[in-house]
């Protein structure tokens, strides 16, 4: 129940609720208050002291905004409504004041620090600092950490601010960070030397309000005001996380979160934000043609003859990988069901029903992970199939929410109940919440792509349904490709799955899957932007752009469509998907009714509506499964490397470091205390 209060800010009245902070109510009244330590994900420590206010007839100094509520104001004695002012003299003054202690130790790097333009504490300083100091004894110094091969640090420019160590034990849930000694002695340092293990690490360089964390990779590379800035999504999982693409002339040189509440908050993984580099590396720049067992260099004429030769007659199937855009998936399906061929974007063999939403993407938004009471995890280790998710799923640990997983027992940054880790222990849950009978707390149930690969991974959604009924649950769909439910809305599926897909097909149209065994016998042509495993096993290559290089839909695991747009071209001959299969349909006498990018979206509108409604989760719809006997297999996870899940990730040194990291720690030896 809200509790509204009436209060004056710097001469206007507002209202807002009681249990807000001072800070809070000013940046309802449109009041810009400093602050270097609050931060709205992140519990009150109230240390940094800038955000001092002015308590009209409270006591004779200033309050930090951040640590008072509103409740806790008094009015005057006649009845006048509580008020506090921002601009006063006294504020002006200490704030001033607080500037000067905080720069007493600060060096003066600007000129050679990677915050230089984005700095919290160089624009307070335009504001609040003087141009002289009155300190004159020698500067302090601190020891630079090593917090491993992401975030570098100069620990002399820290102000003692904790957002770091608050992020890395409330949101992500590790305890390698924190804080020693006081006074002048007071300092962060990490425990025993550790580097940081968490996924999502990289979010401590944007939250440090000065440069004593900033990117290690990108180190030096360029000033912010060099770079062009693009809005877009992330396709390294199927979160669809928000993110902003900067570029600088035609690279892309770092990648930043965007905030979206009902989707990443303000949050990005450590692959989303650092496997930038792996989109300059072995990539695919001009056509091959195989000739002689061996693949040459040829020109997309060359390319696309070679194509019409193979196909005469031929029956032709496509397959579709991780990362393709809607537009792409449906410019291919159009032109191969033109040529009598099958198309399947479930290549991982994962048994999700074709034409039933509501079982392939799911009834649950990311959202109600919030306020579920009891969470199910049923073959999914979101850690590292979603780490933003899971950090969402650990909020609602955080406050209250009871967590179940059934699968082998990982360590999820929180306390779970572990219920087993075979189909006999789903059978038992289901047993026991039917004999509990049915709850009024708000449950949801995530279900992993791993509990979907085996041969009865329909009877196990259909199991996962059953509990959904049983416990008044929403039921979401945890993907790992970001192109599947977009796949599986236009109908680039085939009944049976990609088996049934692939049956007889003389030439296989490989659009981006790198992790699939495809017949040696057949004609493979691999549309892709890396050398990866899918174009070494190719008959002809083209060369296309990756999700930085081209606008494209995708749509996300719990069916919200999303737009990502273009940062930066493609190199070399590479061209856009949609581009190359318009091209190719030409050539092959099955012309695509469209020349560019609108016109093509124009028909996918006309054909599936809902992929014009962006940002927009639907109602899901779709019969109940039939539940059929589960087998006796264990649930086994989908990912086995976080970092190398797709061409870009296995091409990118950061990511090839950080996995390398991940096995010699999980191969430690950890002594018994």
């Amino acid at each position: 129940m809200s509790d509204l209060r009436k209060i004056i800010i710097d001469g206007q009245e507002v209202e807002v609720d009681g249990a807000m902070t001072l800070l809070q109510a000013c940046e309802v009244a449109d009041v810009e208050v400093p602050r270097f330590c609050y931060h709205e994900r992140l519990t009150i420590a109230g240390n940094c002291r800038m955000c001092l206010v002015e308590v009209v007839g409270g006591p004779p100094k200033p309050a930090a905004s951040c640590a008072m509520q509103v409740r806790d104001v008094r009015g005057g004695r006649n009845g006048e409504l509580p008020e506090i002012k921002t601009t006063s003299p006294m504020v002006k003054k200490a704030r001033e004041g607080v500037m000067e202690f905080l720069l007493i130790n600060h060096p003066l790097d600007c000129p050679i620090c990677d915050q230089g333009g984005e700095c919290d504490l160089q624009d307070q300083a335009m504001a609040y600092g003087v141009d002289f100091s009155r300190f004159r004894e020698p500067k302090r110094a601190v020891d630079n950490l090593d917090l491993g091969p992401l975030v570098e640090t100069t620990m002399t420019r820290c102000i003692s601010c904790t957002r770091c160590v608050r992020f890395t034990t409330e949101v992500a849930g590790i305890t390698q960070m924190g804080q020693t000694g006081r006074g002048e002695d007071a300092e962060i340092t990490s425990y025993l030397n550790e580097t940081l293990d968490s996924e999502l690490q990289g979010n401590i360089i944007d939250l440090c309000p000065v440069g004593a964390l900033t990117s290690k990779p990108y180190a030096f590379t360029a000033r912010p005001w060099e770079l062009m800035k693009t809005e877009t999504i992330d396709v390294m999982d199927a979160l669809g996380s928000n993110i902003r693409v900067d570029t600088k002339g035609r690279e892309v040189m770092r990648i930043l979160p965007r905030n979206h509440d009902e989707v990443n908050e303000e949050w990005i993984s450590d692959k989303t934000r650092f496997v930038w580099d792996g989109l300059r590396r072995q990539r695919l720049d001009q056509p091959y043609v195989r000739k002689g067992g061996k693949l040459k260099p040829a020109t997309w004429d060359e390319a696309f003859s070679a194509i019409k030769k193979a196909l005469d007659g031929k029956k032709i199937s496509a397959i579709a990988g991780d990362l393709v855009s809607v537009e792409a998936m449906f410019a291919l399906k159009k032109m191969v069901n033109n040529l009598g061929g099958n198309t399947e974007c479930r290549v991982d063999d994962a048994k999700l029903p074709i034409d039933n939403r509501a079982a392939y993407a799911g009834t649950a938004k990311i959202t109600d992970i919030d306020d579920a009471q009891t969470i199910y995890l049923l073959g999914t280790n979101p850690r590292t199939e979603a780490p933003v998710l899971n950090a969402r799923v650990r909020k609602a640990y955080m406050n209250g929410a009871d967590i179940k997983l059934i699968g082998d027992p990982i360590d999820l940054t929180y306390d779970y109940d572990h219920i087993g880790n075979d189909r006999k222990s789903l059978e038992l849950l289901i047993s026991d919440e039917t004999a509990n009978g049915s709850s009024e707390n708000k449950s949801l149930i995530i279900l992993g792509q791993g509990a979907l690969l085996e041969a009865d991974g329909e009877a196990v959604l259909a199991s996962a349904q059953k509990l959904a009924k049983i416990t008044n649950s929403k039921l979401l769909i945890l993907h790992t490709a970001a192109a599947r439910v977009g796949g599986m809305d236009i109908g680039f599926n085939t009944k049976g799955g990609i088996n049934v897909a692939l049956k007889g097909a003389d030439v296989i149209f490989n659009l981006g899957a790198d992790q699939v065994e495809l017949p040696e016998t057949a004609f493979v042509i691999y549309q892709g932007s890396h050398g990866d495993r899918g174009a070494h096993g190719a008959n002809v290559i083209l060369p296309s752009a990756t999700y930085t290089e081209e606008s494209g839909i995708f749509v996300n695991t719990e069916g919200r469509v999303q737009l990502a747009e273009r940062a930066s071209f493609p190199p070399g001959q590479a061209k856009e998907n949609w581009a190359i299969l318009r091209a190719l349909s030409a050539v092959l006498d099955v012309k695509l009714p469209f020349d560019n990018l609108n016109s093509l979206r124009t028909e996918l509108y006309k054909e599936f509506p809902e992929m014009n409604r962006f940002d927009y989760v639907r109602e899901n719809s779709g019969k109940t499964l039939k539940l059929n006997k589960l087998g006796k297999a264990s649930f086994k996870y989908a990912i086995s490397d976080h970092y190398l899940t797709n061409p870009i990730a296995r091409a990118s040194e950061v990511m090839a470091e950080l996995s390398k990291n991940t096995k010699e720690r999980a191969a430690t030896a950890v002594a018994a205390e």
